[in-house]
């Protein structure tokens, strides 16, 4: 039986929508979800992908750094984004058969181009007022920059989320989300207010520049070139000695830092590597950060659960889990979050429809412990559909 319009029925919703695109510059990940909000377990109704073309991933790419003309450039990137945003909310209310009027909110993060909280401020490129147009739905955007005007580092902004969905009474964890920047939650047993996290250095972002640039490639599939090289010691220890590494949390970073150019400047005297084993040296980076920042923060883990595109990275995986042996001195099983109920690409998203609902209700979304903000704040701000 179709569902009947009722004009009052979003306004009391529990069903939000959540959109990400990450670091990764790869598209958009789209998730329609029931949020009750007496605190009942959340369900996904569906879920959707939309890829970036090539120029649009281009034009972002070139945003990640000063240029002419970037005014202008960065409005017409932003419209296209929410273009395709706007598709992925169409997909989604077509495989669910539900009406834009029953959705309360989109959440949307916007695609960062700049991440200076030191500077007091942040950038998501992204047009919240043209979605809300095209999509007929309230858009909640602009999550970060509430955090940041209050001291804070504006990111990460899962961890809170991750606690409510994933957090244990039994067992102590940390969800790792491996995007193009790598950042873990840590999740005590049944604490929210001793959950933390940060952003721990490179996710995906330097092995998709080398692929890109050796094999034409946006991504290591499997992790399959990596694992066919063997990791330098010389060369991870070099790139280890980067100083954001050995800052303690609050901390976060992104492409401002972690760009082509930094990686360039530290092949200086590693010329003569096959660019097979410099990409295993970059999982290994990763891996090796992932587990020092666990081994530190968290020496009490049961488990770790990963989620972000990493998450289908196998060679990165087995890393991880031989550095966290080594780091640790005990075995701490790898996992996918799939393990727990959602799959690895679409737990962003979904973090985003929990936001939404957030500053729906007017609860806060951010977590002090984790950001460094000064207390807790409403996070985002509202488009209304009309």
């Amino acid at each position: 039986m179709p569902i009947e319009f009722s004009p009052a029925r979003s306004a009391s919703s529990s069903l939000y929508i959540g959109l990400m695109s990450g670091t990764s510059l790869d598209g958009v990940d789209g998730v329609l979800a029931s949020l009750p909000d007496d605190g009942q377990p959340l369900a996904t109704l569906a879920t959707a992908y939309v890829p970036f073309p090539d120029d649009l991933r281009a034009a972002l790419m070139t945003l990640q750094a000063s240029g002419d003309d970037e005014l202008q450039r960065e409005a017409l990137a932003a419209n296209q984004l929410a273009n395709h945003y706007a598709q992925c909310v169409a997909e989604l209310l077509d495989k669910s058969a539900i009406p834009s009027a029953y959705i309360r909110a989109v959440g949307v993060h916007g695609q960062t181009i700049r991440h200076r909280p030191e500077l007091g401020y942040t950038r998501q490129a992204n047009n919240p007022s043209l979605l809300a147009e095209l999509c007929g739905i309230d858009v909640v955007a602009d999550f970060r920059s509430r955090d940041v005007a209050a001291g804070g580092q504006g990111a990460p902004l899962v961890p809170a989320f991750h606690q409510a969905i994933f957090g244990s009474d039994d067992e102590a964890r940390v969800v790792v989300n491996i995007g193009g920047i790598g950042n873990i939650s840590i999740l005590p047993t049944g604490k929210l207010e001793a959950t933390s996290g940060f952003d721990t250095g490179p996710g995906n972002v330097l092995m998709d520049a080398w692929i890109t640039r050796h094999l034409g490639q946006n991504y290591d599939a499997d992790g399959a070139w990596g694992a066919s090289g063997k990791p330098d010691p010389a060369l991870l220890n070099a790139l280890r000695s980067e100083a954001y590494f050995a800052l303690p949390p609050p901390k976060s970073t992104g492409r401002d830092l972690f760009r082509p150019e930094w990686l360039q400047a530290r092949l200086h005297d590693f010329s003569h590597l096959p660019a097979a084993d410099v990409q295993a040296t970059l999982t290994a980076l990763t891996a090796t950060t992932i587990a020092d920042a666990i081994t530190a923060q968290a020496p009490g883990t049961g488990a770790v659960y990963v989620c972000g595109g990493g998450a289908y990275n196998a060679y990165l995986l087995e890393l991880l889990e031989q550095a966290l042996h080594i780091g640790a001195g005990r075995s701490i099983p790898v996992l996918s979050t799939e393990s727990l109920g959602v799959a690895p690409n679409h737990v962003e998203a979904l973090a985003f429809a929990w936001l939404a609902q957030r500053f729906c209700l007017r609860q806060p979304g951010n977590l002090p412990a984790v950001t460094g903000a000064r207390g807790l704040r409403v996070l985002g701000g509202l488009y209304p559909a009309g």
